[in-house]
């Protein structure tokens, strides 16, 4: 019996303690760490624990915005680097970035308001180069290209956003789709690499569609409305 007693004491205490060193470690911007960002607005806060933060001078965190544990917030390769006079990595109000999340900037990467991502989603405006087949792909410069996600927008668990992306406004994008190139606004991309699925037009709602989503002309090609089969008799 007091064994199992203890038992139930150290768990209480375990956790009692886990849920303290949460409360305490939460980050908003009256806090030492919050006050090391560029702008951390009011009503914001991220999570504790974090996931790998640094370059904090170059990121700008609207108001009333909400980042989960274990995210990833990251301005530059590695912390102290200079990357000049404006912030690189913008968030806009009212946001939700999932748990896990990583969002990676090196050049230009905007969030506009009301966006949320699931957990695990990963945005980067910075990608690999492997121009020269000779050397080790790690050893050539990376390539930048600026970013932006559109307010009202949502990303589904473990999307990726690839340089280049610019996703317009109250955009759906499927769970474990990558996304690069344009993505029209009020539409549904889905898939690797991600298309438009379903678009909504005025008077007609929510439509099937079919197109690809990426280069060289994203969103700028006619896309022809999916044929339905007809409904049974009744």
């Amino acid at each position: 019996m007091k064994a199992a007693w203890l038992r139930q004491l150290r768990w209480r205490a375990a956790h009692w303690g886990w849920e303290a060193a949460q409360r305490a470690g939460a980050v908003t911007g009256d806090t030492p760490a919050g006050q090391r960002f560029a702008a951390f607005g009011r009503g914001s806060m991220a999570a504790f624990p974090p996931g790998s933060v640094f370059g904090e001078h170059w990121i700008t965190v609207g108001e009333d915005t909400l980042i989960g544990a274990f995210v990833t917030l990251s301005a530059g390769m590695v912390p102290g680097q200079d990357l000049g006079p404006v912030p690189v990595l913008r968030i806009g109000d009212r946001c939700v970035i999932g748990r896990g999340g990583h969002v990676v900037a090196h050049h230009s990467l905007v969030i506009g308001d009301d966006v949320f991502t699931g957990p695990y989603v990963y945005i980067t405006d910075q990608n690999h180069s492997y121009a020269d087949p000779d050397v080790p792909i790690g050893r050539q410069m990376p390539v930048n290209a600026a970013v932006r996600i559109g307010s009202g927008s949502w990303l589904g668990a473990g999307a990726v956003v690839l340089p280049g992306a610019c996703i317009g406004r109250n955009v759906v994008i499927a769970a474990g789709s990558v996304v690069r190139g344009t993505v029209p606004d009020r539409c549904v991309a889905a898939g690797v690499p991600a298309r438009v699925v379903r678009a909504y037009a005025p008077g007609d709602g929510w439509s099937p569609l079919s197109g690809r989503v990426g280069p060289p002309l994203a969103g700028t090609e006619p896309v022809k409305r999916v044929a339905q089969p007809a409904d049974p008799p009744g």
